[in-house]
Order: structure tokens, then sequence, then C-alpha cells
């Protein structure tokens, strides 16, 4: 039988809205693609899927039914993961989750629960380390920037934390892989997309964006690093294992006087 290629929008709901598609037609052989990394064969079977809130809410509210709130997490978590063939992985663990008359989400040995699971550690993983090494530069505007160029899409996940913990002041949180960010204006949060110069440097503290006090302060937050470092009791291994250096380049203490 020729395999259904079912493209969507890439968000949430839309992923919903073919998964409520699987299930109202009874698709077998079926194969979800986000629309940004879909690669339709010439003779396949494709149709896109169009986003519709009432059916994805339909689906959600039946795994409310199925699965525990940590159940439902760990789907959700996984998708933001973006990982190759997630999509499938998900359809798969949602069909044997509405098969089933008890909560699946710990059933390890389905091989679908098992993925998603690592998958959402991961993740959580990822938000983790963002809430923690994530630095805010103040800009010329007084806003607070931070840039983060994270391996999973975490920015849905960690708005909550800055919000909560920066709630009196304006900040705009911007994942550069993904092209989007996160705007708080005192009052709410907004998804934004921003045009940059070309050749921005993002790990640079550029004079013409961001003001004097923010260089002040950066010398002062490195000088602080440096008086506080006991040269002989560095153990970098140690280090690295809880700030890994791919979040070095956006870290204030690391940078060059």
């Amino acid at each position: 039988m020729q395999e259904k290629n079912l493209t969507y929008d890439g968000t949430f709901d839309g992923f919903l809205s073919a998964v409520f598609h699987v299930f109202e037609h009874k698709t077998g052989h079926v194969n979800i693609q986000n629309e940004f990394a879909a690669q339709n064969e010439l003779f396949s079977d494709n149709e896109t899927i169009i986003t519709e809130e009432s059916k994805a809410n339909r689906v959600w509210k039946g795994l409310k039914a199925k699965l525990s709130t940590h159940g439902r997490c760990q789907l959700y978590y996984a998708f933001l993961s973006e990982q190759s063939g997630i999509e499938n992985t998900l359809l798969d663990y949602i069909q044997y989750a509405f098969s089933r008359d008890r909560a699946v989400d710990k059933d390890y040995s389905h091989p679908s629960i098992l993925k998603v699971a690592q998958m959402a550690k991961m993740v959580g993983r990822e938000k983790h380390r963002m809430e923690a090494f994530v630095r805010f530069r103040l800009t010329k505007d007084h806003i607070y920037f931070a840039n983060i160029e994270p391996d999973f899409n975490v920015l849905p996940l960690i708005q909550k934390h800055f919000k909560r913990r920066y709630a009196d002041q304006k900040w705009v949180i911007y994942d550069i892989k993904r092209r989007y960010g996160l705007f708080y204006d005192l009052d709410k949060v907004d998804i934004v997309n921003m045009n940059f110069p070309v050749g921005f440097d993002f790990t640079k503290t550029d004079s013409d964006y961001f003001t004097e006090q923010e260089f002040e302060f950066q010398k002062l937050w490195q000088d602080y690093f440096k008086s506080t470092n006991i040269a002989s009791r560095k153990n970098m291994k140690l280090h690295i294992r809880h700030v890994p250096k791919r979040y070095w380049k956006y870290l204030s203490e690391k940078q060059p006087n």
C-alpha cells in the first residue's frame, strides 16, 4: 500500500490536526511531516493538513482521558525536540494510548513510549540549562535582550520562568537558530520576529545597540568571577560537565577582557 504523506504547519495544533485526520479517515501507512522539513517523493500521495483548533482540542481532550499530566507533558516536550520522524513516533504513541483502557505513559516496553520519554528528558534538560545560562544585555531602548541557540525548541517552555523572575523589566529572548523570540512588555509575553543587520554578531556587545552601563556591568561581573575563582581548585572536567562549552559564547564571564 502506498504511504500517505501528511504535511502540517509545524505547530503543535497543526500536528494534532494531522492526528485527528488519521483517526477520522482511518489512514494507514501514514507519514506526518513538518512543512519546513518535508521531503515528499515525486509519486507519493501527499496532502496538506489545515490547522484547526477545534480538531486539535478534541485530540488533546481525548489524551487527557488517556494519559497522566506527566504523560501529556512528555508528548509536548518530545514534539519540541524537532527530531526527524518524531511526529510518527508520537502518532504511534497516541494510537497505542487510545487502544488501551489504562494509562500507558510508563509502559517503556513499547518502543515509541520509551523513545518519547528519552526525548522529553533531553528537552527538559535543555530547558533547565537555558533557564540557568541565559544572559541579558541592556539595549539603548531600555529592553533587556538575550540570544540563545538551543538544540531543541525550548522557548515555549521557558517563558513562564522568565516572566515570573523578571516581571519588573521589559525583555526579549531570541532564538537565533529558529529566528523567533519572546517579548515581555511588563504585561504579557508575545512571539516576535526580528530583522538583524547583515553580519550581526550575537556573541558581542555592540556599542551601537547596547548601553554603556551594560559594558560596565559586564566588566564588574568578569572581575567578580575572576576574584572568586581559586586556581588551585580548578576542575575543568567537572566545570564543563555542568557548563558545556557550547554555552560559553553567551556568558559574560567567559569573554576575553
